[in-house]
């Protein structure tokens, strides 16, 4: 009777399995080692790491050790093209509805995800409705307030299924109804419903479309009784291939991309310097759409060069207003050339002042208080606007 044998695996067998595991990690090491490095990550619209400079006290502290682990991160060989793979299974094999903080919902939309109102954003919510309504009770008859309402109150269908966004509507109600004591109050909320079936918002980005904002402007002009920006007798420009920061967010693998849309206008823009209150320095004279941005992955900031702590833009008409804003307003404000012959323009995130000392020296008829409710919420510089200041002498 013949006995069978059984050989035991010997270590030859696994040799092969340990070479090609050796080839991918050193070989992967030295591919990415020589990779071409990148001093901009244009997906996210931010700088990349770059490879920190050793110190014994960083490496003791454990500082350069993290440093090096986000460089390794940004710079690492095909970054993009693996965040992408993995945010394509995500949605499609694992049905994943959430990333980075951006909602996918049907048709390719994208949502900034508000689910909650903690008590911290409810506080700093309070402080910027008052400090606003303090603001307009100091200038009567001369402010406007403008909130935007969010794409996801505009569009809630769609939304993904049973996303428990925050009443929104019942926060701007509450909004309006408290700054309505002391300012004119524009809420687009049926506006915006009735002409839903238009261009109103980017799908991949937080902003409105030009189309929005004109829209928005139009509500502006018939409750001051101006005249609009006529874009029938205006030659408009498109330009294609626009994806935003929710994009950038989710690397949604079926993305419809956007376009802008805009008008090119020729009105000089001032960006100043500032050096103190109500002291301006002018550092630039540009047109007020940067058309070289509309050629960068952020196009949305071609619309008055990006978000400038103080500018001054030459209009044609009459009268002047003064503008303060986040970027929404940014797309807005081109329109108001056709109605004003200066319009100041004030961004507190890079503006640390109150406005008192500007509107004295500058002589502001009116001013328009624009943001979209997202940020407004949040915004820890827009108590600014209350804060009193004294006249100083111009530069």
């Amino acid at each position: 009777m013949s006995k069978v044998v059984y050989r035991k695996a010997g270590r030859r067998a696994i040799y092969p399995l340990v070479i090609f595991g050796a080839v991918l990690l050193f070989g992967g090491a030295l591919l990415n080692l020589f990779w071409p490095k990148r001093t901009q990550i244009e997906l996210e619209n931010r700088k990349a790491a770059q490879f920190p400079t050793f110190s014994i006290e960083g490496l003791l502290d454990g500082s350069w050790q993290s440093s090096f682990a986000t460089w390794m991160q940004d710079q690492f060989v095909l970054r993009d093209q693996w965040i992408n793979a993995q945010r394509a299974t995500d949605e499609i094999v694992f049905q994943k509805v959430e990333e980075g903080g951006i909602l996918i919902g049907k048709d390719q939309w994208m949502f900034t995800k508000l689910f909650t109102v903690d008590d911290s954003i409810q506080k700093q919510l309070d402080k910027n409705v008052q400090a606003v309504s303090d603001f307009a009770a100091k200038y009567p008859g001369k402010v406007t307030f403008l909130l935007a309402p969010s794409a996801s109150v505009i569009y809630s269908e769609e939304l993904p299924a049973g996303a428990p966004m925050v009443d929104e509507n019942a926060m701007l109600d509450e909004i309006f109804s408290e700054i309505g004591q002391s300012a004119d109050v524009l809420d687009l909320r049926d506006v915006f419903t009735a002409n839903k079936d238009q261009y109103l918002y980017f799908k991949t980005d937080h902003h409105w479309t030009p189309l929005g904002a004109y829209l928005a402007y139009q509500q502006f002009c018939t409750l001051k009784g101006l005249t609009p920006f006529d874009c029938a007798a205006r030659e408009s420009a498109t330009v294609e291939d626009f994806q935003g920061t929710h994009y950038s967010a989710t690397r949604l693998w079926n993305v419809e991309n956007d376009s802008i849309t805009y008008y090119p206008l020729e009105n000089p823009m001032t960006i100043f310097r500032i050096t103190g209150e109500a002291q301006y320095e002018p550092e630039t004279t540009e047109n007020l759409i940067n058309t070289e941005k509309f050629s960068t992955r952020d196009k949305y900031a071609a619309f008055l060069d990006g978000n400038n702590g103080y500018s001054v833009i030459e209009g044609n008409g009459t009268g002047s207003i003064l503008v303060v804003k986040d970027s929404y307003a940014n797309s807005f404000i081109p329109y108001l050339t056709e109605n004003y012959a200066k319009i100041g323009v004030v961004d507190f995130r890079n503006f640390k002042y109150g406005l008192d000392s500007t509107i004295a020296q500058e002589g502001y008829d009116q001013i328009l208080i624009l943001y979209n409710f997202q940020t407004f919420i949040a915004d820890t510089n827009l108590i600014y606007i209350s804060r009193p200041s004294t006249i100083q002498t111009g530069s």
